[in-house]
């Protein structure tokens, strides 16, 4: 049961997310397997088609403009087609974008080889952004504050986000919502954040295991403290998400449904989150609309997003 009714497509029209991170190109082939290779036992894939999507914080954007607000991405990507394929998608979504290049990057990809409607393997390219790219999204990420509403952060470990304490003191500031999805072992580095979505493995790792209810509020209460978090929204899985703030905790159970593909899920939740609180939703309020839309995207095959209609519905 939601309690707050979802905003307008009229008031989330008007709300203006800014999406920091590591993007990445999910590059799918689809093929039929009909034997075993005689060099080795495994499958041979006959590749019948091919597809690629927008992912990491690509997704994000596209996760908060499917719903119906504005995205602009600001992130660093290599000068290899991969790259220019991103920015071919992205231009395809009309997603505004503000775009580092370093020659040296080489723009992340995840090949996945789908046979018999199953993954039989995923391949990651990728290496480490150079410092000069990073400190020239600082510059542009001060350019595009005013104009938002909302900031997310999605932190995928790749080093696209290596000034992210100046990028949350220059938004707080500015009096706008932080949001992020953290990744790595240092949440010291998001001290002052409107709001850390960390799923259950992600928080463990941080504060270790937990032994019931009681002693994971107490947990998250305290990383809440120290790091001065307006609040921590723990994503559960099958379980539903948590959310601890300054009032206490919120639990909100997760909707029944058939799961097909978890892929892209976090993004779902953190981009709903985003453009609800940009169109003037209380976090509280919007938390049951993102589970709602997790939900929904649980039950689509790979990197994919919620419409405005799917989740009014």
């Amino acid at each position: 049961m939601r309690n707050s009714p979802l905003p307008s497509r009229e008031q989330l029209a008007a709300s203006r997310v800014l999406v920091v991170g590591d993007v990445m190109l999910d590059r799918y082939w689809f093929g039929a397997v009909d034997r075993i290779s005689p060099e080795a036992p495994v499958p041979v894939v006959r590749i019948t088609r091919e597809e690629d999507r927008l992912g990491g914080a690509a997704n994000v954007a596209v996760n908060v403009q499917s719903l119906g607000a504005a995205a602009t991405l600001l992130t660093v990507v290599g000068d290899d087609e991969p790259a220019r394929r991103l920015e071919q998608l992205l231009a395809d979504r009309q997603i505004r974008s503000a775009i580092g290049r370093d020659p040296q990057l080489k723009t992340i990809v995840k090949l996945r080889v789908i046979g018999r409607s199953q993954q039989l393997m995923r391949i990651d390219f990728e290496n480490t952004p150079d410092h000069e790219v990073l400190a020239q999204m600082l510059t542009a990420f001060e350019a595009e504050l005013p104009g938002h509403d909302a900031v997310v952060f999605s932190d995928y470990g790749k080093g696209g986000l290596a000034h992210i304490p100046r990028m949350i003191e220059l938004a707080r500031a500015a009096g706008k919502p932080v949001l992020i999805d953290p990744k790595g072992h240092d949440y010291a580095r998001y001290a002052g954040a409107s709001l850390l979505t960390p799923n259950r493995g992600e928080l463990a790792q941080i504060t270790g295991p937990w032994r019931d209810e009681t002693h994971l509020a107490t947990l998250a209460q305290a990383m809440r403290a120290e790091l001065k978090l307006g609040a921590l929204l723990l994503t559960r899985s099958e379980e539903g998400m948590t959310l601890f703030d300054a009032q206490g905790s919120h639990h909100v159970p997760a909707e029944a449904r058939e799961v097909f593909d978890v892929t892209g899920a976090g993004d779902t939740v953190i981009a709903a989150l985003a453009a609800l609180v940009g169109a003037g939703l209380a976090l509280r309020d919007a938390v049951p609309w993102a589970n709602h839309a997790a939900s929904i995207v649980v039950g689509k095959f790979g990197t994919a997003s919620v419409g405005y209609d799917e989740l009014a519905a």
